[in-house]
């Protein structure tokens, strides 16, 4: 899920690296280094039949949300993932999304990019307003791992039956940070769910700074409220651990702690995710990173139908 703060998940190794596509065929729990490509592989051309390229289509007014259908596409979400996360958070760019003003990384040829586009004005890149990245098994095991695996154990959750899926580098422009879009995005993730019969969806969520201590009391909170089972918990590094239990539970009032996470943190929660043990600081994004597990059948039908009504009401009323 790059999940927060907004992104969901972010690139966290070199896009100038060397991984030839196929030559992995076994998904790894944890990993050292992230799969690199070239910047000349960053831009996957579509190698998607017409009949899976609308595995999601919904429309709201204006809004459509589905998965990218081009190259052209990859790079517009690309180009919005740049706006957000370097532009207007100050991560600091790889060698050549700088040039580019893309951000990219090998994950992007093997995943499904889920979009959300406005046709009501512009055009081109212009008119992706929204996205998530969304990586099956299947696609994690071209490149031996999931994103998540460069900073925490998932092999709990690698081992889990049924298909899992992995959400990241989620973002929306900040000129439609209303409800409707993100209520989009998870209507999409719903019907992608649907489709492919996802068990279990997990990801990376950020917290803004890389100050712990700063961060206390929602670490502590996280913790607290919302550890994962362990049959679910993914474990920090131990070259990355960061202590979460920083407060006294005592000392938390817990009801405002939840009301000051970020918007997608607070999402999760409130779809009944949990979190793993351990947090990771990201200098590159200035971020400190949990891991959201969420069983898809905690997640009632009427609740993920809940965003698309709501999405519909807003552009109708």
């Amino acid at each position: 899920m790059r999940v927060d703060g907004p992104r969901s998940m972010r690139l966290g190794d070199s896009a100038l690296g060397g991984l030839p596509l196929g030559s992995a065929d076994v998904i790894g729990g944890t990993r050292a280094e992230s799969p690199g490509l070239p910047i000349e592989a960053a831009t996957p051309l579509s190698r998607l039949a017409p009949s899976e390229r609308r595995i999601v289509d919904i429309i709201s007014g204006p809004l459509q949300v589905r998965l990218a259908e081009s190259a052209a596409d990859i790079e517009a979400a690309q180009a919005l993932r740049y706006r957000i996360f370097y532009e207007e958070m100050g991560a600091r760019p790889l060698p050549g999304m700088d040039i580019l003003r893309r951000d990219f990384d090998g994950y992007d040829r093997i995943c499904a990019h889920l979009l959300v586009l406005d046709h009501s004005g512009g055009s081109g890149a212009d008119r992706v307003v929204g996205t998530y990245r969304l990586i099956r098994r299947e696609a994690a095991s071209r490149v031996g791992a999931f994103y998540s695996a460069a900073e925490y154990d998932i092999s709990r959750l690698v081992a889990y039956p049924g298909e899992i899926l992995e959400l990241g580098r989620s973002c929306v422009d900040a000129g439609y940070r209303a409800r409707p879009v993100m209520q989009l995005l998870w209507s999409g993730i719903a019907a992608y769910v649907f489709h492919y019969d996802i068990a279990l969806l997990f990801g990376c969520a950020s917290l803004p700074g890389t100050d712990p201590e700063a961060l206390a009391e929602p670490l502590s909170y996280l913790y607290y409220h919302h550890l994962a089972p362990p049959a679910l918990r993914a474990q920090a590094l131990s070259g990355r651990f960061v202590e979460m239990r920083r407060c006294d539970p005592g000392q938390i009032d817990p009801h405002r702690t939840l009301a000051s996470l970020p918007p997608l943190i607070k999402g999760y929660l409130r779809a009944g995710s949990f979190v793993g043990n351990g947090a990771v600081v990201d200098e590159q994004f200035n971020t400190t990173d949990i891991c959201i597990v969420l069983k898809t059948d905690l997640v009632t039908e009427k609740y993920l139908r809940h965003y698309e009504r709501k999405s519909k009401d807003a552009w109708t009323a």
